[in-house]
């Protein structure tokens, strides 16, 4: 600790002097300037640490005037008591271009010693960037030196100061500044070169006000990992993750493991716990596979996976967590099975249908998953929509699901400018729905990843100062408050809750309590219970949603699912792993993972076609049906690794006139990497080519087409009703002639030519008395051939049938060459 040093701001009655008071007309007509990060201090390079150790982020506006940043890490007592000390550690960096000479560190003890009384007051404070008037006084002691700094250097201080000395009049919360006064090189003036603050609450004794009611949301989420396929060994399913994040998450060091540590200490905390996180620890304790990178698609197996590394510490992590919860006092609230987009749901597709079944399920699994893996009793009513922004949409769907309380961020529901106190969180907002309403300003203080010193410090002190204000407003009247810290809260982030809670109950003011007890609370007549109009939700946060056309492809899942299960003798090795994956598709959490969660959506639609498609009609482009009668049999393939059955398979004809097909007698039953032929009893009208379609379909009721329909072509050959059509023509043609025969003989006799002369030749050959014959007949004037017609080139034979002609023998079907396949011909490869 440095002696005291000679200030020049202040009179002998310890109020701001004349320096001080120029120095105050100064500050007012400054311009302000944004936060300056120590990394982009003037004078040092990019990444280089500067002198005197590493340099903290700035809290506190840099400028020409005000060149010095400054940071309070640490109050060791963040609430102060009578006769008390408060050590308070930081560091000084000089931000400006000059070095700075002659400067030391004080604490200012506050202007006129009355407390904050306001939580606008508060935020005016916290609000200020450069030194003024109202911060307080520079006390001269105790002050802390400063060496020379040049540029971009930095140098940690500490200031002890006792609480008598900042002459508090009453409890309450007051500003506790630390200020830097000195010279630099290029103004030799001692002035004021920077300020930090924070606030630091005072309680003597005990106070008569009755302690706020504040229930703190302690999320256990995870961005799904648990793959929808399996590997398959010695009839035992070995579980597949898309990575093996969660084996450093779950272990000492990782973020969920520190969530569970610290919430182990905490009273009256209310675990917010997503179920498929707890399936898949329990599925890593026991062996399982991971996929290498970029197999997401394509069936798990041996070559594309590796062992999984993360047994040990998912095994020690669940039993952590089964002892935490189980503490007096706790409360553990089932989000839907994997944490499914409610906002999304709503505002993309909210009549799709079977998605109101979708989350039912969703809702129940939850709980049971939760209640079986931890053993503890939960609450599966409650909605958390995405940072709980509400809108009327997301209202009406999660009351269609049975959700009668929502989670809201207090953006959503704002409070009137007329109200001078803070209502309780309950707020009925119709439909026998409640919203719980998170205080705006704490919840927002946990949404970051508070790791630096600084930033810990500063929210720890603030949620005291905010929480201290709200029990002091109506002191008979306690509040309940709700802090919503963001589903990816941090290890850091969760310590810092902690220690804040944890001080404000060592204060007396703040209770921690469940979420059961928060939401019993009588509901303030003077709070805004209005839901905002859709028009008024964020945009921002529309930005990340599911989009209707993802939302309705995964609820295409659950259909072509539904199908399968009809078929499979052991649904149960699919139905769990698919129908969670399909909820997997939905999950809020993939809003900060955009990509991943498209590829995971693309990865339980391939795999499930895959499965499907594992029953099929192997593809065949031709085959041969050789008669007017048979039968087509057509193979049907079984590549699951069990029995399916219920299922028929239909073959369907494009033109039914010419090819007429019957179904088989017998449904389909194809045991495990099998096939199975089926016979159709056919007949065929015509020769020429048929199209055909063989589709599997599911039997029973309301039977679904199986798989896609596999098309391909029946080349009918050689129909024999055909040749029986040339033989009956041929044989009428041979009764006509013959008729024609005993016609003519018979007008041959009536005219005396023939007697009982046998017939002339007619060639003129001799007749038995050894005369000529003449070849035409007498009386008629013409040629005619006895035995048949005459051909053109004079030769006699069979009298020829017209052109077109029944006699007409049909071409054969196989002349062209082409090999004819029997009746008994397969569709397959």
């Amino acid at each position: 600790m440095s002696e005291p040093a000679r200030h020049p701001g202040t009179g002998a009655d310890g109020r701001p002097g004349r320096v001080l008071g120029r120095t105050v007309r100064r500050l007012t007509g400054a311009l302000g300037a944004g936060l300056v990060l120590a990394a982009a201090l003037p004078g040092v390079p990019a990444g280089a640490a500067p002198a005197g150790g590493p340099r903290p982020v700035s809290t506190t506006a840099v400028t020409a005037d005000f060149p010095v940043a400054l940071t309070i890490e640490s109050v060791n007592k963040p609430v102060a008591v009578q006769n008390g000390t408060v050590t308070i550690t930081g560091h000084v960096t000089n931000g400006g271009k000059s070095v700075l000479k002659s400067a030391h560190a004080a604490v200012r003890r506050p202007w006129s010693n009355k407390p904050i009384t306001t939580r606008s007051e508060l935020g005016s404070v916290m609000g200020r960037t450069v030194p003024v008037g109202a911060d307080g006084i520079s006390m001269d002691s105790p002050q802390y030196a400063l060496n020379e700094l040049g540029p971009g250097q930095s140098q940690p201080y500490t200031l002890s100061v006792a609480v008598t000395d900042l002459e508090f009049s009453t409890e309450g919360v007051y500003e506790l500044a630390v200020d830097v006064w000195g010279s630099t090189a290029d103004n030799q003036r001692d002035r004021p070169l920077g300020i930090t603050r924070t606030f630091l609450p005072y309680s003597p004794t005990p106070a008569d006000a009755q302690p706020s009611k504040v229930t703190a949301l302690w999320p256990l989420v995870h961005a799904p990992v648990l793959a929808a396929q399996t590997l398959s060994d010695n009839d035992q399913s070995i579980p597949v993750l898309r990575d093996d994040s969660l084996a450093a998450e779950f272990a000492p060091g990782g973020r969920l493991y520190a969530l569970v540590d610290t919430g182990a200490s905490l009273t009256g905390l209310t675990w917010v716990v997503d179920p498929d996180l707890l399936d898949t620890a329990f599925a890593m304790t026991k062996r399982y596979v991971v996929q290498k990178p970029g197999t997401e698609n394509v069936a798990a197996k041996e070559d594309n996976t590796v062992a999984g590394t993360g047994t040990a510490a998912a095994t020690a992590w669940l039993e952590k967590l089964r002892a935490a919860v189980a503490r007096p006092g706790s409360q553990v609230v089932a989000l839907p099975y994997a944490d499914t987009d409610l906002a999304s749901i709503a505002h993309n597709a909210p009549e799709l249908e079977g998605i109101d079944a979708a989350l039912g399920k969703a809702a129940t699994a939850g709980r049971l998953t939760v209640e079986g893996r931890l053993s503890v009793d939960t609450r599966s009513d409650v909605a958390w929509p995405y940072q709980g922004y509400l809108d009327q949409r997301i209202a009406s769907v999660a009351q269609r699901t049975g959700n009668g309380l929502v989670l809201v961020n207090g953006a959503s529901m704002p409070e009137s400018d007329a109200l001078k106190y803070t209502p309780s969180a309950p707020r009925p907002i119709g439909n026998g729905q409640t919203a719980l309403v998170a205080d705006q300003v704490i919840s927002a203080l946990f949404e970051e990843d508070l790791t630096a010193p600084e930033d810990q410090s500063r929210v720890v002190q603030r949620f005291l100062a905010e929480t201290f204000v709200i029990s002091r407003q109506e002191p008979q009247n306690p509040r309940g408050l709700l802090v919503m810290p963001p589903r990816e809260l941090t290890a850091s982030t969760a310590k810092v809750l902690a220690v804040a809670l944890q001080a404000a109950q060592d204060g007396k003011w703040v209770e921690p309590v469940k979420l059961d007890t928060l939401a019993q609370l009588a509901p303030d007549p003077k709070a805004n219970t209005a839901v905002p109009a859709p028009a008024d939700y964020p945009g921002r946060a529309r930005d990340s949603e599911l989009s209707a056309l993802e939302l309705t492809d995964t609820t295409k899942i659950q259909a072509d699912l539904d199908t399968l299960m009809r078929v499979l003798t052991l649904p149960q090795r699919v139905r769990g792993p698919f129908s969670a994956a399909m909820v997997r598709s939905l999950s809020t959490e993939w809003r900060t993972e955009g990509q991943a969660g498209s590829v995971y959506r693309k990865g339980v639609g391939g795999y499930l076609k895959e499965l499907t498609g594992a029953v099929k009609v192997p593809p065949k482009r031709i085959i041969t049906f050789a008669g007017n009668t048979g039968v087509l049999q057509v193979s049907v393939r079984n590549d699951l690794t069990q029995t399916v059955t219920n299922l028929k398979l239909v073959l369907t004809p494009s033109q039914p006139n010419r090819l007429r097909v019957e179904l088989p007698a017998e449904e389909l039953v194809l045991p495990p990497s099998q096939s199975v032929t089926l016979r159709f009893p056919a007949e065929a009208k015509n020769n020429g080519t048929v199209g055909m379609i063989a589709q599997l379909y599911t039997t029973g009721p309301n039977p679904q087409p199986y798989g896609e329909p596999v098309r391909f072509t029946v080349e009918v050959t050689s129909v024999t009703n055909g040749v029986l059509y040339v033989f009956g023509g041929g044989l009428v043609l041979l009764l006509l002639a013959a008729l024609r025969f005993v016609r003519q003989r018979k007008r041959r006799v009536a005219h005396g030519d023939e007697g009982d002369a046998p017939l002339a030749p007619q060639d003129g050959g001799t007749g038995p008395d050894g005369s000529e014959g003449s070849g035409v007949s007498e009386g008629t004037g013409r040629s005619e051939a006895s035995g048949g017609a005459r051909d053109a080139d004079g030769r006699t034979g069979p009298e020829r049938p017209e052109r077109g002609g029944a006699g007409r023998t049909p071409r054969d079907s196989s002349a062209d060459g082409r090999d004819r396949a029997t009746s008994d011909e397969k569709v397959g490869p």
